[in-house]
């Protein structure tokens, strides 16, 4: 075997005599990827959107906290630097000094790429003098862009343009159009594989589970970021269902149908968007509107006419009994 593929080996097992001198670069897991961290100057809402060819990339990469901050961690990724970060800038660290403590301390920072962004629109970024070219990061206001083992050294300038370019956008949209640009200019060398976004809100929250706004992955996909694109915009559909959902919770049949009409118009041939809005139109006394759309319904998948017939008891359909009768039949 060739001294090559020898080295190749080594790398993949992660064991090279650098990282004998650099303890925890052995460890730890690759992430050679491009990435972004921002900050929507309107709405205070902070992101992570980041792609890599490696499974995954979003459960080692993308860190964030309502209130507090965000964090792409890559290269030969030291993953304690998502939540140490986020301590840090919760404790009332800037992003800089956060990520210089970060770093100080971290034996293996040659190797490292790093983004934090604090919850005032500080940015700072940190890519090691080892990590795999082309590399490289960027930052400006609300935002830092960076990679690592692209194909060429116009993508992070392309992913920066990007930002700028697409203000008008909702943060979300705005990251993913960031990750398009730095697909189209030429991406990671070896391809694509996975891809994440994060968003995260300006205030702390109370539970948990409300922390992050958007929380999408694609583990393993041939085109990551498209997948993550479609993902978004069906979240946003959905986002429109949630809120109907709460309408309807509290009897606000005309709010529903409202928002199940526009999760709908996103999705027409969605049997479930179909069917709430047909709900909420007999709810609003439309049963003669609504009929044509529990037919089309009940003919493509009969386990809707069947929960039809629950929904009275949970006080979800409220409708006459003759009218049930028509729906049902």
């Amino acid at each position: 075997m060739n001294k090559i593929k020898i080295l190749g080996l080594l790398l993949i097992l992660g064991i090279t005599t650098a990282f004998g001198q650099n303890p925890g670069v052995a460890s730890e897991g690759f992430a050679h990827t491009f990435s972004i961290v921002a900050r929507d100057s309107l709405t205070g809402n902070m992101a992570v959107g980041v792609q890599s060819h490696w499974f995954s990339v979003g459960s080692i990469v993308s860190w964030g906290k309502s209130g507090v901050g965000v964090v792409a961690t890559q290269s030969f990724v030291n993953p304690a630097f998502g939540p140490d970060g986020l301590e840090l800038m919760e404790r009332g660290k800037t992003a800089n000094e956060a990520l210089e403590e970060l770093i100080s301390r971290d034996e293996g920072r040659d190797f490292r790429q790093v983004a934090l962004l604090d919850d005032e629109g500080n940015v700072s970024a940190y890519t090691g003098e080892k990590c795999v070219e082309a590399a490289h990061h960027i930052t400006g206001k609300n935002f830092s862009v960076q990679a690592n083992m692209m194909l060429n050294d116009k993508v992070v300038p392309a992913m920066a343009e990007a930002f700028k370019k697409h203000s008008d956008l909702p943060l979300a949209e705005r990251v993913v159009e960031v990750m398009k640009a730095a697909q189209d200019a030429g991406g990671d060398i070896r391809g694509k594989q996975s891809a994440a976004l994060i968003v995260v809100g300006p205030e702390k929250v109370e539970n948990s589970w409300e922390d992050k706004k958007t929380d999408l992955r694609v583990d393993d996909h041939e085109t990551p970021v498209q997948e993550l694109e479609r993902l978004l915009k069906t979240a946003r559909a959905y986002e429109h269902m949630n809120k109907g959902d709460l309408a309807v919770e509290e009897g606000d049949m005309k709010k529903a149908l409202e928002e199940y009409g526009a999760a709908e118009k996103m999705f027409p041939e969605n049997l479930e968007m179909k069917y709430w809005k047909a709900v909420a139109l007999a709810n609003n006394g439309k049963v003669d509107e609504a009929l044509p759309i529990f037919k089309s319904i009940f003919a493509k998948d009969d386990n809707w006419r069947i929960m039809t017939m629950r929904l009275p008891a949970s006080g979800l359909l409220e409708v006459s009994d003759d009218d049930l009768e028509r729906i049902i039949n």
